[in-house]
């Protein structure tokens, strides 16, 4: 039977600012493949998407973080844009929402301005990864060994450096969901009873 990603749920994390390519692309590639994508933000209504410096669409919030439960979804989709990723950078609701996923060892898939919210939280100490070229300091400061590829994967973490790279990201971004999606459904019969009392993300 061939594995796709239906059933999986994936928290996105946007607010005004955030490069709207960097969400779109990604989000397409993941709906392809049978997942479902949610919207999680700090405030309700809309959230304004970019083209670089030009505005883009408005795109509806279907969760605030007090709302979203991490342990419900599968996967953390982080997009760039410098406004969006220095406001949850700055949040520690979506700090502590993105802590969650690390702790449960979740795929983060996180490009450009995406991972400073990672390093702002605590979460790229000793993790090979790479960001949009201006932030490499910030995330070397933090830890990190920063790398100028176009997609890196270290573990669950998979990041990219800017909107030319979206199609290496994406290929990653779902290579490592299938891999985790692969891991899970292996084993035993009893295994997988075992896991699936314990639910998939746990």
């Amino acid at each position: 039977m061939e594995l796709t990603l239906t059933g999986i749920n994936v928290a996105v994390l946007l607010t005004d600012g955030f490069e709207q390519v960097e969400y779109t692309g990604p989000r397409d590639a993941l709906e392809q493949q049978g997942a479902a994508l949610k919207v999680i933000s700090l405030r309700k209504g809309e959230v304004q998407g970019m083209h670089h410096h030009d505005q883009g669409d408005m795109f509806r919030v279907d969760l605030l973080f007090s709302e979203a439960d991490p342990k419900s979804f599968d996967m953390l989709l982080l997009p760039g844009g410098e406004q969006n990723g220095a406001t949850l950078r700055d949040s520690p609701e979506a700090q502590a929402f993105v802590h969650a996923f690390e702790e449960d060892g979740k795929p983060i898939a996180a490009i450009c301005h995406g991972g400073w919210v990672l390093a702002a939280a605590g979460l790229v100490q000793g993790r090979r990864m790479t960001s949009w070229e201006s932030l490499q300091d910030d995330f070397r400061k933090a830890g990190a060994n920063w790398v100028d590829e176009e997609v890196v994967v270290d573990g669950n973490l998979v990041t990219s450096r800017k909107p030319d790279d979206i199609p290496a990201f994406n290929k990653k971004m779902v290579d490592v969901m299938f891999q985790r999606l692969a891991a899970h459904t292996a084993g035993t019969s009893e295994d997988r009873r075992h896991r699936s009392s314990v639910g998939f993300g746990g």
